[in-house]
């Protein structure tokens, strides 16, 4: 992809709405309103968000934060990384993992983390391809 442009979306971003529209993909729970909400709280505790844009449309999106770990001492955590349907297996989860590890290490992180539901066997795959191993087991409870 190499016409590929990674753009830093901030709160307030106009271009939000094609990023949260990519992120349904992901997140179908998502509206407008909920991801403005969740960016708005989130920006200050480091909740970042960068976006792929092929020929000026958007095509990927990566949430991501930098955190300090008791485990880790510093680490990249991503929160989200999709591709729209139209788009896998055509290098832009790549593009935007190459970038975000290009973050995590000039940030001085000993590890860039994230999770991944069990039941997205696609993602593991391309995942490991890529280097990532599976390192822990994630535990949660649902809370009302």
């Amino acid at each position: 992809m190499a016409d590929l442009e990674l753009v830093d979306l901030e709160p307030g971003d106009e271009r939000l709405d094609e990023a949260v529209d990519v992120l349904r993909e992901l997140r179908p729970h998502l509206t407008a309103a909920s991801f403005a909400a969740v960016y708005a709280e989130g920006h200050p505790q480091g909740l970042r968000f960068t976006a792929a844009y092929d020929g000026g449309r958007c095509v990927g999106v990566a949430g991501w934060r930098i955190v300090a770990t008791t485990a880790n001492l510093r680490k990249l955590y991503v929160d989200d990384l999709v591709t729209t349907a139209a788009h896998r297996s055509s290098g832009v989860g790549r593009v935007l993992l190459g970038a975000l590890t290009q973050r995590a290490e000039a940030a001085g992180c000993s590890a860039l983390d994230l999770d991944s539901n069990v039941q997205r066997a696609d993602a593991h795959r391309f995942y490991m391809r890529e280097g990532l191993t599976i390192s822990a087991f994630h535990f949660a409870r649902a809370l009302r």
